[in-house]
């Protein structure tokens, strides 16, 4: 029925808080709902395709005939990461979280660390990436010491300038951090953090690269894979990943530069699976609480969104998704325990088909087992039947 599968993950668009969301400090998140409270959301496209069914809003409407299948899904691993979320996504559920360090991290580690690059760091502390770099980066310019932090979630970040430490340099310390770190203590991730500019006006830059752990088990990119499926990976799906599943890669930019990316794989790609993931919604706006950013990226994503669509086969599936939430509108500038909506179109859609509150991000993964005939995912219900 479905040659070819699109699934387009907007990072940390979430639905409204998770039952258990007290537990993670995130009573009250609602991600979209905030958004549109604030900002009053225009986002035809994906209202078209039943957002404001899936997820009552108050200036997205609910079409009497949605032209997709709609729903939520509920994240069932601990934890409310990226890691995380994609892998469930991708039909590995985690049945404990990675670890966190909301102190820091051990001073014996930071010192072997320090041993490794050869020279003291500066943090090791949790912090928000961009106000670290108002805090630190001035003696980082001084001294050349890396800015060691962390945040809610299990990452072990490393922010460098970029006419400082070659990224070469940046990316080897990174290795030597992730034996330290994701291979001695479980942590998720290491991440890259390179930037430019002067103080007071530091901006990231795009050669941002995450060293991820490796899945703990397979997940539908590996079985894909063995079954002789294409799997093109845009934006940060790679390093998700660790590389594995993944035919194809292609890093981006920007969510724009993502959704220039997938045009051109969708015109040269006749099957198989493009997985794409968006990640300015959280890196750009949800870590910085910029509540109009993340409307006006939205809104953005909703142009391209219908510039895509009356591109779609009749054999394609298009699957719209997120990870997590990550609530701009709260305090907090962490990820937050949320729902995710799940959109499904294409011309073979059941349209209007309404999926419910699905258990597990799973569901989705499970899904396009089916769609491609590989062996069924440990995880998740398929809802194909559902949206056929």
């Amino acid at each position: 029925m479905f040659r070819r599968a699109v699934v387009i993950v907007l990072d940390s668009v979430g639905a409204g808080e998770l039952p258990d969301a007290a537990l993670y400090g995130d009573e009250g998140s609602h991600t979209l709902g905030h958004i549109d409270e604030q900002v009053g959301l225009q986002v035809p496209a994906l209202a078209s395709l039943g957002l404001g069914c899936a997820v009552p809003l108050r200036h997205v409407p609910c079409p009497a005939a949605p032209a997709g299948a709609y729903g939520l899904m509920a994240e069932r691993s601990a934890g409310k990461d990226s890691v995380t979320g994609h892998w469930e996504l991708m039909g590995l559920v985690l049945d404990r979280a990675f670890p966190t360090f909301p102190h820091g991290f051990p001073e014996d580690l930071i010192e072997a660390f320090e041993r490794r690059i050869g020279r003291p760091v500066l943090g090791n502390v949790v912090a928000s990436g961009t106000v670290i770099l108002d805090e630190l980066g001035p003696a980082h310019l001084r001294s050349g010491s890396p800015i060691v932090y962390t945040s809610a979630d299990s990452v072990f970040q490393i922010a460098a300038h970029e006419q400082v430490v070659p990224l070469e340099t940046l990316y080897a310390w990174c290795r030597a951090a992730y034996e330290l770190v994701v291979q001695g203590l479980g942590v998720g991730r290491v991440i890259a953090r390179p930037f430019v500019g002067s103080p007071g006006a530091f901006t990231r830059t795009a050669n941002r690269h995450d060293f991820a752990m490796p899945p703990a088990g397979d997940t539908l990119l590996d079985r894909l894979v063995a079954a002789g499926h294409t799997v093109t990976a845009i934006g940060k799906i790679h390093d998700l990943f660790a590389g594995r599943g993944i035919t194809t890669s292609h890093p981006t930019a920007s969510d724009d530069h993502g959704m220039d990316v997938l045009a051109h794989c969708l015109a040269g790609q006749a099957d198989g699976l493009l997985l794409a993931n968006l990640v300015d919604f959280d890196s750009k706006y949800g870590h910085r609480n910029d509540v109009a950013g993340y409307a006006r990226n939205l809104e953005r994503f909703d142009r391209r969104l219908a510039e895509l669509l009356p591109a779609l086969r009749p054999d394609d599936l298009l699957m719209v998704t997120a990870d997590h939430g990550n609530d701009p509108a709260t305090p907090s500038t962490d990820h937050s325990r949320e729902y995710v909506p799940v959109l499904a179109t294409g011309p073979r859609v059941r349209a209007g088909a309404a999926l419910g509150t699905r258990p597990t991000f799973s569901d989705l993964g499970q899904t396009l087992a089916e769609v491609f005939g590989v062996p069924p995912l440990p995880s998740g219900t398929s809802f194909l039947k559902e949206i056929r």
